[in-house]
């Protein structure tokens, strides 16, 4: 049925909006009741709105709006929490016969005429063809602000294009800066979208620092009076940071800069950060719980719940103690006895039982479950998260605390940013509840008031698209449309639309610069000559001493890189800069497992008693063997006692060895080099080169050349930005045709496999598939190695060797490795950077799951939360089912991915109904 054909007219329209406004114990916001008014007229609607502002309101509507013509919506989410979270509400508002759930693990109901549903699974449907399509008229995306998730944001992308014409977009996203863009590009792909756009926050949010144990307002208005962080209804203006907080921080920077002694011989009173226990007590006694803090640390989240059990403090009243009790314990009556223990089971409930909890992705689904619900019901009053909670899931509070704006990104600790310092502060305010919300930072040493205000009242959060089309994307799209209509399609983008209109401001640029190119010409005109020319020498001499430095460098490199070769178990290297400086042992010489660059990564235990994998980075010379030890045969790189004892042979006096292999300075290349010498020569025979007001030329020169390249790197990027999209589908095409995935335009019936597989790694599933390589494993075997190519190792563990299963896994890995090689090889060749590299160190661990072993086993030998060990068996569970699906009929993979699945799908991962 046609959507237009279906829109009600006006007094309709009014009847569909009173009625739904009804069910509602509050007045509808004017944002809201202009959202759902567009809705109603056939229009899509981008509704950006700050957290806990209700704009799941107007998503709401439009699942109101379908069950009354007579239509189907689909209510999107990025996570499955908040997707079952979704379906409970709205199963709630409209019975369960009519709303139905599908998360990948979860199928419930799902012909039902409203589905909640992951992004991804939509994305699915739509390559599929599937029949559950047929009567779509709205699709609800919530949080679409996630389109810039540099992993999984493209999905939101592909959905926006090829989602039927006639379907209604309702977009739910957070307060972004370009709002504006994000609508145009809407309209084109979608047509007539409506804006709406909230500032205010329906609960005022105060912000403070918390000093000791004493709460200060962060901004005061000029007149010195205390006023919110910043306030929607009064301009930034009319605030300052408290003059307070800037003495303290000014005293405390004149303390760390002069010492205890300084000028007047007084150090200013050392100010303690308060313990977690004590944070919560002081907001306690000025009745600002229940509180989220942030800590950004999963052992942090953990330990502030540790703190609360060895102290005294209970936050909740006996009788809410039993209710809690019997809620946990109808909650987590599947969980078998045997597993509590090592499940933390008893310390989480007498946690829960004061009151307090954590909250963070190594916690069990069931447990994370139970928090959210006792938390919104007012029987948690603290609760310890990492940011992931910020993520969509309905748990305000009325206070919300950070205690450090410096956060680990995977890779380095980094600054929060104003947009996540928005997030995680939007929490505080409950809506009808509350009448204010709260954020606090806890004062550090070093904190920064004025940067602190800097977070709180930045608006400035663009969305920038992370799209690019991958092997699975290119393979469905041609299948579903043809290559030149499927080009066409990647060309509407908004990562595309984000680069055509960057490409307006760089032209002018270029158009700018050109004139002053023409003005320094002007002045570096020589009378004795053409100057140009001459300084052509100069930059000639520059470039060639430059790649002659490159070269030797190079030259050096190699040299270190083929020393690594030649070391053995037990050699002493030293390792001469950086992080990892310092004596170390060889435990493994790394032979067998080679780097990107074809070199071994050798494995060291460091004088710090660390075990580091070595690369040639960590050499700028050749390796120095300045001796040997022995290494015993029962050392155990994961066993502090045999890393110290080994580490203190690096440092015992003994006999010294023989310095082997010591590098030896080589004279420099640009010394004998004929190119140099000559273009040295012609230089100085230049007539320019004896003008008197030679230098003076050539700094008007300096600034014509340093010019010129700066335009031709604009215009290349100009050139770059034009049709980024679209030729980054014909290579990824050219890979495809090569690989026999595509031919002549055409998808062939490995193409077909790789378009029902959506994975990171999923031309590497599709290869294994094709060469046979997994048909001789058994079903533990199979799901030890597909675990590599979901898993990722935490970086703490990355240098440690990982424990294989069986010969014939280890074997296997390494022929995964070896067409991974292969793959990325070819990927280089054409310019592209998808897969990633197989990761063995689930491979144990999902063997012995699958081969039937206890949970308390596999957790201890793994050294794994029980949330990262569900969350990484949901994932490679998924991943079977699609290897299962995928392989041939005939295929023995098949029947063994299935077994595999039947020996997973048991004890906690089977009632783990969350990622």
């Amino acid at each position: 049925m046609s959507l237009t054909a279906a829109v009600p007219g006006p007094t309709e329209r009014s009847e569909a909006l009173t009625e739904f406004a009804s069910a509602y114990d509050f007045p509808l916001d004017g944002f809201q009741v202009k959202a759902c008014e567009a809705l109603e007229r056939g229009d899509g609607v981008l509704v950006a709105a700050p957290t806990g502002a209700g704009k799941t309101i107007v998503g709401e509507f439009a699942v109101h709006l379908a069950l009354r013509l007579g239509q189907k919506c689909f209510y999107t989410t990025p996570i499955k929490a908040l997707s079952n979270q979704k379906f409970a509400d709205l199963t709630a508002r409209y019975g369960a016969a009519n709303v139905g759930l599908l998360t990948g693990d979860n199928s419930i109901n799902g012909d039902a005429p409203v589905v909640i549903m992951t992004t991804e699974v939509l994305r699915n449907m739509i390559y599929a063809g599937s029949p559950a399509l047929r009567g779509l008229g709205y699709v609800v995306m919530d949080e679409v602000h996630y389109l810039s998730d540099r992993f999984r944001g493209a999905v939101w992308e592909e959905v926006i294009i090829h989602l039927p014409e006639h379907v209604r977009l309702v977009s739910l996203s957070a307060t972004v800066s370009n709002t504006e863009e994000f609508a145009d590009w809407l309209v084109t792909v979608r047509g007539h979208t409506q804006v709406v756009v909230e500032e205010h926050r329906p609960v005022p949010l105060w912000q403070h620092v918390m000093v000791g144990d004493r709460l200060h307002d962060l901004f005061v208005d000029r007149s010195g009076h205390h006023e919110q962080g910043h306030s929607d209804d009064e301009p930034e203006s009319r605030l300052r940071v408290n003059p307070e907080l800037v003495r303290l921080a000014r005293d405390e920077g004149r303390f760390s800069r002069t010492g205890p002694r300084g000028p007047k011989g007084a150090a200013p009173k050392r100010r303690a950060v308060p313990s977690r226990v004590d944070v919560v007590s002081t907001l306690e006694r000025a009745a600002l719980l229940p509180v989220i803090t942030f800590i950004f640390s999963r052992a942090g989240c953990q330990g502030a719940v540790d703190q609360f059990l060895r102290s005294s403090v209970r936050l909740i009243k006996h009788e809410e103690r039993a209710l809690v009790r019997e809620i946990v314990e109808t909650r987590t009556q599947d969980i078998p006895e045997e597993d509590r223990a090592v499940l933390g089971y008893h310390d989480w409930l007498e946690g829960l039982e004061r009151g307090v909890a954590a909250h963070h992705a190594g916690m069990l689904p069931a447990f994370k479950e139970v928090v959210e619900e006792l938390f919104s019901r007012g029987l948690v009053k603290a609760v310890f998260a990492t940011e992931t909670l910020a993520l969509g899931i309905n748990m305000p509070a009325r206070s919300v605390v950070l205690e450090k704006l410096v956060k680990w990104n995977g890779e380095a600790h980094v600054d929060v940013t104003p947009g996540e310092y928005t997030q995680l502060t939007g929490r505080a305010g409950r809506r009808g509840i509350d009448v204010e919300g709260h954020g606090v930072v806890l004062w550090q040493p070093g904190l920064d008031p004025e940067a602190v205000a800097g977070l709180a009242s930045t608006r400035t959060y663009p969305l920038r698209s992370s799209f690019r089309p991958s092997y699975n994307m290119a393979v469905n799209l041609v299948r579903t449309v043809g290559k030149a209509r499927a080009r066409a399609l990647l060309e509407s983008s908004f990562a595309q639309f984000q680069a055509d209109r960057s490409v307006v401001g760089l032209a002018r640029q270029v158009s700018r610069n050109q004139g002053a190119l023409e003005g320094y010409a002007e002045a570096m005109t020589c009378h004795l000559g053409d100057f140009e020319e001459y300084f052509g020498y100069r930059v000639a001499i520059k470039d060639r001493e430059a790649q002659l430095a490159r070269e030797g460098q190079s030259m050096r490199r190699a040299a270190a890189a083929q020393s690594l070769e030649r070391l053995k178990t037990g050699d002493v290297v030293r390792v001469a800069g950086g992080r990892r400086a310092g004596l170390a042992v060889v435990l493994d010489p790394g032979l067998k497992d080679l780097g990107p660059d074809g070199y071994p990564r050798p494995v060291v235990l460091t004088q710090e008693r660390q075990v580091k994998r070595l690369t040639t980075a960590d050499f700028p010379d050749e390796a120095v063997v300045v001796d040997s030890v022995r290494v015993p045969r029962t050392f155990n790189p994961r066993n502090a006692q045999s890393r110290r004892d080994l580490a203190a042979s690096l440092t015992r006096p003994g006999p010294v060895g023989t310095v082997k292999d010591r590098p030896h300075k080589t004279r420099s290349l640009a010394a004998d080099d004929q190119q140099l010498l000559d273009l040295r020569r012609q230089m100085r025979q230049h007539p320019c080169h004896g003008c008197d007001e030679r230098e003076e030329h050539a700094r008007w020169a300096e600034r014509h050349e340093r010019l010129r390249r700066d335009t031709a790197e604009i215009e290349r990027k100009v050139s770059g930005r034009t049709n980024t999209i679209a030729r980054t589908f014909d290579r990824v095409c050219t890979v495809l045709d090569k690989l026999g995935y595509l031919e002549d335009g055409a998808v062939t019936p490995a193409g077909d496999q790789l378009a029902r597989v959506y994975s990171e790694s999923d031309l590497l599933v599709v290869e294994c598939l094709r060469s046979g390589l997994w048909d001789r494993l058994t079903p533990a075997e199979l799901a030890a190695c597909v675990s590599a190519l979901v898993y990722e190792t935490r970086r703490a563990d990355e240098s440690i060797a990982p424990r294989l299963p069986t010969a014939a896994v280890q074997h296997t890995l390494q022929e995964m490795g070896r067409r991974w090689s292969e793959l990325t090889d070819l990927e280089d060749r054409h310019r592209l950077t998808f897969l990633r590299e197989p990761d063995a160190g689930f491979a144990f661990v999902a063997h012995r799951w699958a081969s039937g072993h206890r949970l308390d086993a596999v957790l201890t030998e793994a050294d794994l939360t029980a949330g990262d060990f569900v969350r990484s068996m949901k994932q490679l569970m998924d991943l079977l089912g699609q290897v299962a699906d995928v392989a041939a009929e005939d295929s023995p993979v098949r029947a063994s991915a299935r077994a595999a699945l039947n020996g997973l799908r048991r004890g906690v991962v089977a009632y783990s109904s969350v990622t």
